[in-house]
């Protein structure tokens, strides 16, 4: 055990740590990796903790001595990894369970493509270890920082209506429960915890292994082109979305102006992405810089974001760059620095309503078309607005807490807000209490991991025909509680008292 760990274990278990430690297959103490100093903080640094014991285990074994023990000292265990998802999702007072160190690759089946690794591999490791065997991931989102547990846990997406979630990616997973049992999950073993732990928001036990299906190796051939908003709207019901097989839109309130970005399969040569302004050192400090001052004097924030888009893009109409690269380099971006973050899930259909009414209020409406009930006077918004789809009606697996839409392709609008040298942009709650509002109007569920603020536990419950069977199996797989922590207990799970009374008035109405 690591020595600044025992001192602060002591005082929880006493001596409870040499018997529960000792491992009778090789006849020694498995090892507890532990700390006592450690301070969280998400990536974007707008949210920080300091666990009582933060944990690297390295094996399985290590993770079920953590679980043994949380449950004896009734402890509740968060898992984090990157600590991207910018909400409090990865925050506690209690143990703090990191996998980095339990990410190795376990089995190959290469007459399937499919790969078991271990849960706290990252994605930029997963990619790696595919292209070695000359597989890829069928599909990402923008980044490749989280764990492949993490990104399965708040759902992550891409963009394409040619695929669901990253969830449609996983054949199994094992799950490890309070009792520190494990159990394998898949479409026809334990399903109802598969399709529960598919969107486990880290509530249900700790995912140790999954089961990823890889496709062959590809290339993607991309381009950017410069278009007018109202084309990209004009454009919505015809061939905007399925011109290629992954397409994203950057919409750019201030400049009348979006980024069309399309990519398909191809087998040219690789050929390098063009210059960046703000993917350079002077650019980025440039523009943070520039958005700083924003911040005291929030009126230049339409200028600093059109003369940034001129330096990046370029203001005329048509193209603005192309690459060839492979798949999981062409579909990751450069997130530049700290930002907030709210996106929504709503119906395809109801987009360019979604942007119109948007851009309406940003002008200055006061809610007379918009129909969005907050002033719009004083905000000042950053770009761009990421604009990305996908289609979980092609899954066969559906994640009981997907917040994608389940009857059609889902539009997923993101309302991002920079955080230049971690300061927050004025007003930014007034214009997120705003966009919510919006959202909910057109339907829409917030992305789990994302700074989402109005959103209420009643809500949530409307929101999802699924969330009652998830919290009765996840109070069955957890009698404990250890994995309730404050986020799910602040956002889903209804207190205890609230619960005896909703089961006494349902016996009732059965009388």
């Amino acid at each position: 055990m690591d020595p600044e760990a025992h001192k602060g274990f002591r005082k929880y278990t006493g001596d409870a740590i040499s018997t529960l430690s000792w491992d009778a297959d090789t006849g020694t103490h498995i090892p507890f990796r532990a700390s006592v100093s450690h301070k969280h903080r998400t990536w974007a640094k707008t949210h920080f903790s300091n666990p009582e014991l933060f944990l690297r285990p390295q094996s399985e074994k290590e993770i079920r001595l953590i679980v043994n023990l949380a449950r004896q000292c009734g402890k509740t265990i968060v898992v984090v990894g990157s600590g991207h998802s910018p909400n409090d999702l990865t925050c506690t007072s209690s143990w703090m369970v990191n996998l980095d160190g339990f990410n190795s690759v376990v089995f190959e089946n290469c007459r399937e493509l499919q790969l078991e690794v271990e849960a706290g591999i990252r994605l930029h490791q997963l990619a790696d270890e595919l292209e070695k065997r000359g597989w890829a991931m069928p599909n990402l989102g923008s980044i490749t920082a989280q764990s492949i547990a993490g990104a399965i846990a708040t759902n992550t997406h891409g963009s394409s209506l040619r695929h669901g979630t990253l969830s449609q990616a996983i054949v199994s997973l094992t799950i490890m429960l309070s009792s520190g049992e494990s159990l394998r999950c898949s479409a026809t073993e334990n399903e109802d915890l598969y399709h529960a732990a598919l969107v486990s928001l880290g509530g249900l036990g700790i995912i140790t292994h999954i089961v990823f299906q890889a496709v062959p190796a590809f290339n993607l051939a991309w381009k950017q082109e410069v278009v007018m908003t109202p084309q990209i709207l004009d454009a919505w019901k015809t061939d905007l979305w399925t011109r290629s097989e992954f397409i994203r839109v950057w919409w750019f309130p201030y400049s009348g102006r979006s980024i069309l970005w399309s990519a398909d399969k191809t087998e040219e040569p690789l050929r390098e992405r063009p210059h960046s302004w703000y993917g350079g050192g002077l650019g980025r400090f440039s523009y943070e810089l520039a958005l700083y001052f924003s911040t005291w004097l929030p009126w230049l924030t339409p200028i600093v974001e059109r003369y940034v888009f001129s330096l990046q893009y370029r203001w005329e109409v048509g193209p603005s760059g192309s690459a060839v690269q492979k798949s999981h380099e062409a579909l990751t971006m450069d997130c530049l620095f700290p930002q907030l973050v709210n996106e929504w899930a709503i119906p395809l259909e109801k987009g360019p309503e979604a942007i119109q009414r948007l851009q309406t209020w940003l002008d200055g409406d006061k809610g007379d078309k918009s129909g969005i009930p907050f002033s719009p006077k004083g905000i000042y918004v950053h770009a761009p607005i990421e604009v990305r789809v996908a289609d979980t009606t092609l899954q066969a697996k559906k994640p009981w807490l997907d917040q994608s839409c389940q009857t059609g392709p889902t539009l997923y609008l993101n309302a991002t807000l920079y955080r230049p040298f971690l300061r927050n942009p004025p007003e930014w709650e007034r214009y997120y209490n705003a966009f919510e509002w919006l959202m909910k109007d057109l339907g829409g569920r917030p992305h789990w991991a994302k700074n989402f603020i109005s959103t209420s536990k009643e809500e949530f419950w409307g929101m999802y025909p699924k969330m009652k069977d998830w919290v009765e199996l996840r109070n069955t797989v957890d009698p404990h509680r250890m994995f309730a922590n404050d986020w799910l207990k602040k956002n889903l799970l209804k207190d205890e008292e609230d619960t005896e009374i909703t089961q006494i008035k349902e016996r009732l109405k059965k009388l």
